[in-house]
């Protein structure tokens, strides 16, 4: 019996899922041990080191520094129990020696288990990177720009959370859904302790991104078009009238929508990206909250990335220059967290993603400016170099 074309790239797309769709993207797999027929376990390391210089300190002190850190410092565990589950763990001893602050603790960043019954049905179990914004799901070690913004991160667990999801492909890898219940906002601030229910979809017509993370660039080896949407909410998350009745609770929204394009040429590889950012929880921050209510839960926000990859290497790497610009305001009725980031840099490839030299300049202008006393507050340049190996 033969196969026709499209029952081949279905196919395939379904494969090269079951291999990567149970973890992260990753630049390069390190030493795998098997047991049994089906059984692996492969690990793999990875180290982000940051020299950066900022022209103030802290919130209060305005003077100039310079600070050597461990951006990320990583130890990996990946692998497969059989053809359909999976297992992904990840510890992290990241932001080491961060202003000053050494020894560092060591936690498990993931933990969580996969079951791939078929490309358009998949699922996760544990804690693991929650499902919103394509830039949190962007690999880390696989960034366009030297780092993600603050915004992608939502406003209740950050950038993971524990729970279950449910994902897959259809229309041969070109549209791909998620569905995401998870804890959320977990403190004795809550007003009721609902769960965290969120929903993505994604539309590639170009090649398709089939697993369930993205990278902020592919390096000229994909021509990709994405457009995506996603919907975050938990009811009850806050009190607005905390310290005065604690009898309006308020629901947690918040909507993104993205774009993700690039193309390879002989004359170099293009890419771009765009998104915008709406957290809500009625207004509750400017109201009567609890202290622990965090600023970015009423937040209009958004980015633009773009890069170009010189097509040929230049000395012993290849050469990549990026630049960015994200606007936030934080709907406070002091105004003083609104901001505009610019930024841009370069990326040199030694050995692709594996080893590879990130320069980047940003620049942050506050709105209010003449309202602020803390330095972090106050518009500030930063110059970061960095330099990451994953073995």
């Amino acid at each position: 019996m033969t196969m026709n074309n499209k029952t081949k790239k279905s196919l395939a797309i379904w494969v090269a899922g079951v291999l990567a769709g149970s973890l992260p993207l990753a630049a390069s797999a390190g030493p795998t041990v098997n047991f049994g027929e089906q059984g692996s376990v492969t690990f793999n390391y990875a180290l982000q080191m940051w020299g950066q210089y900022e022209d103030y300190t802290s919130s209060n002190d305005d003077g100039d520094q310079t600070d050597f850190f461990l951006r990320r410092n990583r130890l990996t565990f990946s692998g497969q129990y059989n053809d359909y589950v999976g297992f992904y763990a990840q510890l992290e001893g990241g932001v080491d020696s961060k202003d000053g602050e050494d020894d560092s603790s060591t936690f498990f960043r993931d933990a969580y288990l996969t079951l791939d019954y078929s490309d358009p049905l998949r699922f996760m179990a544990g804690r693991f990177k929650n499902t919103f914004s394509r830039e949190n799901l962007e690999a880390c070690l696989e960034p366009l720009t030297l780092d993600r913004s603050a915004m992608s991160f939502t406003p209740f667990a950050g950038s993971r959370d524990t729970g279950v999801a449910m994902w897959g492909n259809l229309a041969d890898g070109a549209l791909q859904y998620r569905l995401m219940l998870a804890d959320g906002r977990e403190a004795d601030e809550v007003a009721q302790d609902n769960p965290r229910m969120t929903a993505r979809v994604h539309w590639s017509p170009l090649d398709p991104e089939y697993d369930y993370g993205y990278r902020g660039t592919y390096l000229g080896t994909q021509k990709v078009f994405t457009i995506g949407f996603a919907y975050d909410t938990q009811a009850d998350v806050a009190y607005s009238d905390f310290n005065t009745g604690r009898n309006s609770a308020e629901d947690y929204t918040a909507t993104t929508a993205d774009v993700f394009f690039e193309y390879p040429t002989a004359a170099g590889t293009f890419t771009a990206s765009a998104a915008t950012f709406d957290y809500s929880i009625d207004n509750a921050i400017n109201e009567d909250p609890d202290l622990a209510l965090p600023a970015n839960s009423e937040l209009d926000s958004s980015y633009g990335k773009v890069g170009y990859l010189f097509p040929n290497k230049i000395g012993i790497g290849r050469l990549q220059l990026f630049a960015r610009y994200d606007t936030s305001d934080f709907n406070l009725d002091s105004g003083l967290l609104d901001n505009t980031t610019t930024a841009g840099g370069f990326n040199y490839y030694i050995d692709g993603q594996q080893l590879k030299l990130t320069g980047e300049y940003r620049s942050v202008d506050f709105d209010n400016v003449e309202s602020a006393t803390n330095p972090t507050l106050q518009d500030h340049d930063q110059v970061t170099l960095g330099f990451q190996m994953i073995f």
